[in-house]
């Protein structure tokens, strides 16, 4: 039997399974501190009912809008947001016979996958420090989705996206989906520049993130200033409004800002 690729999901089961379980367990303690009444109980019986009532109550619409997340991220179920995602910025990179990409934070290859498929003759590198943050993803089941996909040229590597261990205008194009925004950083847009330093002079970049202004501050300034140091054809693509995902979609799970960064240094 064929083995299948296992891209895992944006949002982990083990958190959508954590806060279910805390809220079940407020809910049982409320409940059994609650009892019949609380009219004959103790102080103590009191605040304890209190407090695991607050904290079923609080979790409840956590709950609920993790699920959301995970049922519309999840490569099997009926939305399969994340596929069309994927799919839809690897549309952005093409390669001729011979040229190498680079995915920066592949995760479980997803996108360096995608974009292999629709450039067989040229090479994808997958990088990604996957580490605790993200412990169900890694380089080894980076592979084993490609052999699962049957495809054999990508390559892997560990890397940190603040500091990517490869030298200036090694790739012919880089790309990205949904990486920055969870990286820890006062200036995501010098992040951006880490990652087109290692595209080569004439070479494509389509980079997929929120890019709201409190992640990255002035987007179309620095769109501008690409094109003063004499990137071409620079844009800024909204995601939101059918490209990828619907206005009423990217609201519901909190995607606002949603656009693909692409042109030519």
């Amino acid at each position: 039997m064929d083995r299948k690729p296992n891209y895992k999901n944006w949002v982990p089961t083990g958190m959508v399974v954590g806060f279910w379980t805390g809220f079940g367990v407020c809910l049982l303690f409320a409940a059994l501190f609650g009892g019949w009444g609380l009219t004959s109980k103790t102080i103590w019986q009191i605040v304890l009912f209190g407090v695991f009532a607050l904290g079923a109550v609080v979790l409840l619409p956590i709950s609920l809008y993790m699920q959301t997340w995970h049922n519309a991220f999840s490569y099997t179920g009926k939305r399969k947001l994340s596929k069309r995602i994927v799919e839809g910025v690897a549309n952005y990179v093409e390669l001729t016979q011979g040229q190498t990409c680079l995915d920066v934070g592949c995760g479980s290859a997803a996108l360096t996958i995608a974009v292999a498929k629709r450039n067989p003759q040229s090479l994808v590198v997958g990088v990604d420090r996957w580490g605790k943050d993200y412990a169900s993803f890694s380089k080894g089941l980076c592979q084993a989705n490609a052999q699962a996909e049957g495809v054999n040229n990508v390559r892997f590597e560990k890397g940190d996206a603040t500091s990517l261990p490869f030298a200036d205008e090694t790739f012919d194009a880089v790309c990205s989906n949904y990486v920055y925004h969870n990286i820890r950083s006062s200036d995501r847009q010098a992040i951006l520049m880490e990652t087109l330093r290692t595209l080569k002079k004439g070479g494509t970049f389509a980079i997929h993130d929120l890019f709201t202004a409190q992640k990255y501050g002035d987007m179309q300034d620095f769109v501008q200033c690409l094109r003063d140091l004499g990137y071409r054809k620079v844009e800024l693509i909204d995601t939101t409004q059918g490209l990828l995902m619907s206005e009423k979609e990217a609201k519901r799970l909190c995607l606002n800002g949603s656009a693909i960064l692409t042109g030519t240094k």
